[in-house]
């Protein structure tokens, strides 16, 4: 499990990568990758759970919490490319009706996913 990060030059957008489990052992790790920004306001968050192989139930509070956060600064949260397992959990939990949720591979998300802060 791992986390990777990259923030954009303008600082507008975070690209947060999470590689294997999604649990509560990597909880405070996920918040700190969000909470080191500077408070900017309308920051956009992409997610990238592509390669994520399992969620459990703490990981669904950890997006809510992100989801929270950017909200309060007028940012939004954008769940990319989640791996069919995990579509299905989010499904499951109608994430999709409280989170954009993108299947499509932008050029811009691949190029910043490659490098990054590995937490």
């Amino acid at each position: 499990m791992s986390i990777n990060q990259e923030v954009s030059s303008d600082g507008k957008n975070v690209y947060i990568s999470i590689t294997g489990r999604f649990d509560y052992k990597i909880s405070q790790d996920f918040r700190d990758t969000y909470r080191q920004i500077p408070g900017q306001e309308g920051v956009s968050y992409h997610i990238d759970l592509s390669n994520a192989t399992y969620m459990d139930s703490s990981a669904l509070g950890m997006l809510l919490l992100l989801r929270e956060h950017a909200k309060s600064r007028e940012g939004s949260v954008i769940i990319e490319q989640p791996s069919k397992q995990i579509d299905g959990i989010l499904k499951v939990a109608n994430f999709e009706q409280l989170f954009n949720i993108n299947y499509t591979v932008s050029v811009t998300t691949v190029s910043s996913f490659g490098a990054g802060t590995g937490i």
